[in-house]
């Protein structure tokens, strides 16, 4: 039965692209050469125009454009594309972007070789081309190409805020349009030539996304006799229907009775957490943020008992580090069908600040003035993006001094805009603030920023985004390693405790917590089923993942 649908598959794909074929063949004909010149679409006007209006400057921008779409620069930026999203284990993502580029070359190739349609008469600025005019290749491989990358943008970057993803799709589209005007504007082209390359560029888009088989969802073993689980959430971001639908996985995979337990606006849910234990659950759903997520490790840290993470926060910083989808029904069926782990916390304290755990991060400085800055009304309304905003008021916060301690070593004396200790080093949208930072490895890891002036923020971003680290003390992005890491400023500063903001102080001590907490991840980090719909991050590179027999 398998091998039966498989042929029908493949022949589908088959029909799909000898039909696209026949139809740009047969519209590249008609416009080309029309039966007895009964029609004539009159296409020359508008090429003529543009060459009579040439300026220096245009001619200059119709260059660069013409030459996103060049051989080279096509397949040099499809073969980059593939290899980060192989690297990111998105290889459906990969196949489409790279499929769809090579199949509307091989379609463009075949119909300029049969319609053979002369150039526009005109003075063409890129000489003479080896092939004819029907249909545009440049225009079809930017289609295919910097087109794809928009609908991956707007697929792998979905979240709760819908902005960065549909304005970096608008503009990756927007390329194939610039290129198409930049083809007439040269005189290398007809109108329907590039509007047939957009199409076929298109075309070649759908057919290859269909073409993808899609993952089979894995089947739960449920077991013979219920296991007992407990919801813990933060009725502020969980509603009923969610809680019943979560409940519903839950029953799925054989877990039950299952005890929902909202937390307490004052503990994050740690008493829930007690009292789940108490009723002898060893399976804990933390369904919250990072707040309710770490007071929930805080609490079954040494009992025996298993995290189940279900983001349903603004930052979700630990799922997105175990490599957790950022839907929850998809998050909690794909740990409950994963692995267990075991996985380190932090214990933190400074002056008028408790000992307590964190399960990610905890700073002083900017990062804390930035989260106690953010507004809950914006939070749910954008999602982590509210950050931007809050960030960008505190750009211009003046450095301070600040001693470091790791394990004990000499003191070192920095002036920062802002410290950050993490358990896990991405952020969101997969940014490394931490390189070397993995859950389970016993250390932890520490990051001054120390940007001065516009072009140190400059170099930090590009620190940030290649991943180099400039060597010295005078570099934009410093690090550390340690078991222990002590802060020490002059005065009191902004602190904040796994997003959420503590009481000012002079002084921050973080110290790692090995193997305290049992955790499910994926048995594989996740992967949407079809060409990219769900956003994830996989587990920090390095992560040794020690499994729990």
């Amino acid at each position: 039965m398998t091998r039966t649908r498989g042929r029908a598959a493949a022949l589908g794909v088959l029909v799909a692209v000898l039909g696209q074929l026949a139809v740009l063949v047969a519209v590249g004909l008609l416009v080309a050469h029309p039966p007895g010149h009964w029609w004539d679409p009159g296409e020359n006007g508008l090429v003529s125009w543009l060459a009579a209006h040439r300026t220096p400057a245009l001619t200059t921008a119709s260059a660069w454009l013409s030459a996103l779409a060049f051989t080279p620069a096509v397949v040099a930026v499809t073969a980059a594309a593939a290899a980060l999203l192989l690297i990111r284990h998105r290889w459906r993502a990969a196949v489409l972007l790279a499929g769809a580029v090579a199949l509307q070359a091989a379609l463009f190739v075949t119909a300029a070789h049969l319609v053979d349609r002369a150039r526009p008469d005109v003075v063409r600025l890129d000489g003479a081309l080896p092939t004819s005019s029907f249909p545009s290749g440049h225009v079809g491989a930017a289609t295919a190409l910097y087109g794809g990358l928009g609908l991956l943008a707007l697929h792998l970057l979905r979240g709760r805020w819908r902005v960065l993803p549909v304005l970096l799709c608008a503009l990756a589209w927007t390329v194939p349009v610039l290129v198409a005007a930049s083809r007439l504007y040269r005189g290398m082209h007809h109108p329907t030539d590039v509007v047939a390359g957009l199409l076929n560029g298109a075309a070649a888009l759908w057919v290859v996304a269909h073409a993808l088989p899609a993952r089979a969802p894995r089947t739960p073993v449920v077991p013979a006799t219920p296991r007992p689980a407990a919801l813990v959430h933060n009725p502020a971001t969980v509603d009923d229907a969610l809680l019943a639908r979560l409940t519903a996985v839950l029953a799925a995979h054989g877990h039950g009775p299952v005890r929902q337990l909202p937390g307490d606006a004052e503990d994050c849910g740690r008493a829930a957490a007690a009292r789940a234990l108490a009723d002898g659950a060893r399976l804990v759903a933390a369904c919250g943020g990072d707040g309710t997520v770490t007071a929930c490790a805080e609490t079954l840290a040494g009992t025996g008992a298993t995290l189940l993470v279900v983001p349903c926060g603004t930052g979700n910083l630990l799922a997105r580090n175990l490599g957790l989808p950022t839907d929850p029904e998809t998050a909690l069926a794909a740990a409950l069908t994963g692995r267990t782990r075991r996985i380190d916390l932090m214990r933190v304290e400074g002056d008028g600040l408790p000992a307590r755990a964190a399960a990610t991060m905890a700073g002083m400085g900017l990062d804390a003035a930035v989260m106690a800055d953010t507004g809950r009304a914006l939070k749910r309304r954008l999602g982590w993006p509210a950050y931007l905003i809050a960030g960008a008021r505190h750009l211009t916060d003046r450095r301070f001094p600040l001693t470091v301690t790791v394990d004990g070593a000499p003191p070192v004396h920095r002036q920062v805009r802002t410290a950050i200790v993490g358990n896990v080093g991405t952020l969101q949208g997969g940014v490394r603030l931490l390189p070397d930072a993995a859950p389970d490895d016993g250390l932890l890891d520490l990051v001054l920023v120390q940007p001065h002036g516009p072009r140190g923020w400059w170099r930090a971003l590009l620190s940030l985004l290649t991943g180099t680290r400039p060597p010295g003390p005078d570099a934009p992005l410093e690090h550390f390693r340690g078991r222990r890491i002590e802060l020490a400023a002059e005065r009191a500063h902004p602190r904040e405790c796994d997003g959420d903001p503590v009481d000012e102080g002079r002084t921050l001590t973080l110290t790692a917590r090995p193997d305290a907490l049992l955790v499910r991840v994926p048995a594989t980090p996740y992967e949407a089923p079809s060409a990219g719909n769900a956003e994830h991050a996989a587990p920090a590179a390095g992560w040794a993942e020690r499994e729990v027999a």
